[in-house]
């Protein structure tokens, strides 16, 4: 398989993100191998907090909650998905897709033998993380999921031609021009718009996105361009175009079935998993009300709503995010 590989300069001196880089070679599925980068921060006994980012950030999203963890005490491990941030991007759009995502992550969990987890994750962090708590239950003791999801085919077949016809129609709009398309609960879906700005905006930018994604105050221009540094130029920018495409929406997606068998394993999972979602969150409102409804370990947790915050809730409140780690391992 071939992959852009960002230089290390590119990462030199990034605002609050100083952490030191770890790597782990996975199967690419192909016979090579790909680098997958993460932060291990804290003392190696500690308990493990994971730390799961989504589309398109990568782990400098939890540059201000890693601080706060590391002051508890914990162990702090942050991954960067493969195509994101210091692991290696495959060039090809036709690498990327679900289940060698979450191929590629099972690899790094079991090989690094993480066990008596905490996780925090929101956006794609939980669309492939919920799968590894599906798959390994017994390596996770506390789960928070903050604007997350784990989709499994919702629009039924009837309706599929439909919108996917409409889809070939739609917009290419910009990311600041996004929201009152996710807030429109009547005609297309939103999320229709994004993936298709994702997959055909010219000028695609991450940190433009992040930006505008953000709650209150603005990024500075120093971390937009941390939130571009992966990204020298097009070429690398293949997974983050590509993972809206890959969510599940339609009832005859690739990874449909195995989403609705992980749902039936979390059903199940009678651990403490909070919900923590934004109030602010267009793209996830209303996502807390499945695992609400169905997961055994959601019962007797005080969940809560992170205010005031949009989509990337870790930088818009990371305390509150923090908080949420803290009161479902201590049951408060």
């Amino acid at each position: 398989m071939k992959y852009k590989r960002t230089p290390d300069a590119r990462f030199e001196n990034l605002k609050d993100y100083s952490f030191e880089p770890n790597y782990l070679s996975v199967d690419d599925t192909e016979g090579g191998e790909l680098r997958l980068h993460y932060l291990d921060e804290g003392p190696a006994d500690g308990p493990v907090v994971l730390l799961m980012h989504g589309q398109p950030a990568w782990s400098y999203l939890y540059r201000h909650m890693i601080p706060l963890l590391l002051a508890e005490g914990f162990r702090v491990v942050v991954p960067d998905l493969i195509g994101f941030g210091r692991s290696d991007k495959p060039t090809r759009i036709e690498d990327y897709t679900y289940a060698r995502h979450v191929t590629w992550m099972t690899e790094w969990l079991t090989r690094l033998d993480l066990n008596n987890i905490t996780v925090f994750f929101q956006d794609w962090g939980s669309m492939i993380g919920l799968r590894l708590v599906a798959a390994f239950p017994e390596r996770f003791t506390h789960v928070v999921l903050a604007n997350g999801a784990l989709v499994a085919g919702p629009i039924p077949v009837e309706h599929a031609e439909l919108l996917k016809g409409a889809y070939e129609t739609l917009p290419v709009v910009s990311a600041a021009e996004l929201e009152p398309f996710f807030l429109n609960q009547e005609g297309v879906p939103g999320i229709l718009y994004w993936r298709k700005h994702c997959a055909e905006y010219a000028d695609f930018s991450v940190g433009a996105v992040m930006n505008s994604l953000s709650s209150g105050e603005k990024l500075t221009q120093r971390e937009i361009d941390a939130f571009n540094a992966p990204y020298p130029d097009e070429s690398y920018l293949a997974g983050a175009r590509r993972f809206p495409s890959l969510i599940p929406l339609f009832a005859d997606d690739d990874e449909v079935a195995e989403n609705r068998a992980a749902w039936e394993v979390l059903a199940q999972f009678d651990k403490p998993f909070m919900c923590a979602f934004a109030d602010n969150d267009p793209v996830t409102a209303g996502g807390d009300k499945p695992f609400l409804e169905r997961v055994a370990g959601c019962r007797g947790v005080s969940h809560r709503t992170i205010s005031p915050a949009a989509h990337f809730l870790q930088q818009d409140q990371p305390e509150q995010c923090v908080q949420a780690i803290l009161d479902v391992r201590s049951g408060a």
